[in-house]
């Protein structure tokens, strides 16, 4: 009798579906999936967390601005900064807006040079203060414009702050003012002010700018200097602290050409 034939041998071969696991029932007849329940509650529990945190922070009563203070002023007021930054007294401390209330600030109070505003948790924020500091003073009438050294002119005052010298910008209608301005030759100014030595800086007592490369210092003891223009600052520099060791007495120092300097008056 003949035998089964290739293709009954391998139907016989033929693996069948995988079985599956017989699934739980649970009460009254209903099916209970293994494994399920605590990844519900866990993903449950992290709405709810995630929830509260959201509400703890904006819409809680524990977390909202009750005290501003102000540091770092000088010739400002705290109170002056307070009323300009104008931080809301009872809103949620997580919404302050940094950079609003900088910009507020720098906007209403121009001395102002830079703010650091601090959450300190959980009701107050911290106003750190840098104020702009004067290099250069620009006569205006009776009063005095202050400069810093970005070349920004940030208040008036009516009296010269002590230590601070004086801008005499007198190019009247030279090549000079045509060609750079009124405001560039301000700014080489302030470049030079702050090339001269520090020994030299505390006797400066005027700045007097004819041209681009024509700007001289008045200093105290009827001493001048011929700087020229603000290039080879440092040279300058040195140049000068070296003349005044060589000749102390002298009273006219001229270093417009650092290579070959001059002296006289000793």
């Amino acid at each position: 009798m003949a035998g089964p034939t290739t293709a009954q041998r391998g139907a016989r071969k033929a693996p069948g579906p995988a079985a599956r696991p017989p699934r739980e029932k649970g009460p009254g007849g209903r099916l209970r999936l293994p494994g399920r329940p605590w990844m519900i509650l866990l993903v449950v529990a992290a709405l709810l967390l995630a929830g509260g945190g959201v509400w703890a922070l904006y819409g809680s009563t524990w977390l909202r601005i009750e005290r501003v203070k102000s540091s770092g002023t000088q010739v400002l007021t705290p109170d002056e900064v307070l009323a300009a930054a104008a931080v809301p007294i009872g809103a949620p401390l997580i919404s302050v807006d940094s950079d609003a209330i900088e910009d507020r600030l720098r906007r209403k109070l121009p001395r102002i040079d830079s703010v650091d505003v601090v959450r300190s948790w959980p009701h107050a924020v911290g106003l750190k203060v840098t104020e702009r500091k004067a290099v250069l003073l620009v006569r205006q009438g009776a009063q005095f414009v202050e400069v810093d050294d970005e070349s920004v002119r940030f208040a008036t005052v009516p009296k010269a702050p002590k230590g601070v010298p004086l801008l005499e910008l007198t190019p009247d209608q030279s090549p000079s003012l045509r060609r750079f301005g009124a405001d560039r030759l301000m700014r080489e100014a302030v470049r030079v002010q702050g090339e001269i030595p520090e020994s030299v800086a505390r006797d400066v007592r005027s700045f007097k700018v004819r041209s681009y490369d024509a700007i001289s210092l008045e200093l105290s003891r009827g001493r001048t200097v011929d700087w020229g223009s603000s290039e080879q600052g440092e040279a300058k520099a040195r140049t000068l602290g070296a003349l005044m060791k060589a000749a102390p007495k002298a009273t006219h120092f001229d270093v417009s050409a650092p290579t070959a300097p001059a002296v006289s008056g000793s």
